[in-house]
């Protein structure tokens, strides 16, 4: 697949990325492992489905559901599409969800985490970020380990962040009797 070209490729794959893709034990770890392969082999990158989890259900009274509907996308499409995922639908009468894909050149605007320097001198910090990293995530896939990882620091470092003392005025303080001097 040519990396300057903007792919995006949808389709019920029938096939699991992980476990956790259904609410019941089952499915094959080989064809798992192999569709994960696949993707991996082809640079594609998921686009996230928002709102649900499951695409499929049998209907029945203990119903299994499963995620068998996929969206995917190249690396050049990120760039040229920044804010895009996959919304489902409601469901009338089949078993299946259907899906509508939400294509933005925009990206969102959200709240930007900042590191500060001195935080890295101050005592407590490397024991917030152990605390925060060493700790459990209920996720087998490696990439996703690690975005929830880095999202669970980052909230407890903007929680720590909080009960600092108020160095950044006494450092603007300590700036303006230099410059007074």
């Amino acid at each position: 697949m040519p990396e300057t070209v903007d792919w995006i490729i949808v389709g019920d794959f029938n096939l699991f990325r992980s476990p956790e893709d259904r609410n019941q034990p089952g499915g094959d770890l080989l064809d798992m492992y192999l569709f994960n392969e696949a993707i991996s082999f082809l640079g594609l990158i998921e686009i996230p489905l928002k709102g649900r989890k499951f695409t499929w259900s049998n209907k029945q009274v203990s119903p299994l559901l499963e995620r068998i509907y996929w969206f995917f996308i190249s690396t050049s499409w990120t760039l040229s599409y920044p804010n895009t995922f996959a919304y489902p639908l409601s469901i009338e009468t089949s078993n299946h969800v259907p899906c509508a894909i939400s294509i933005s050149t925009k990206s969102p605007k959200g709240s930007f985490f900042h590191l500060e320097n001195h935080w890295l001198e101050h005592s407590d910090f490397y024991s917030v970020v152990q605390q925060q990293w060493t700790g459990p995530v209920h996720i087998i896939n490696a990439a996703k380990i690690l975005i929830a990882k880095f999202k669970n620091l980052r909230v407890a470092l903007k929680a720590w962040k909080v009960t600092l003392s108020n160095l950044k005025t006494v450092i603007d303080s300590i700036k303006i009797v230099l410059d007074f001097l």
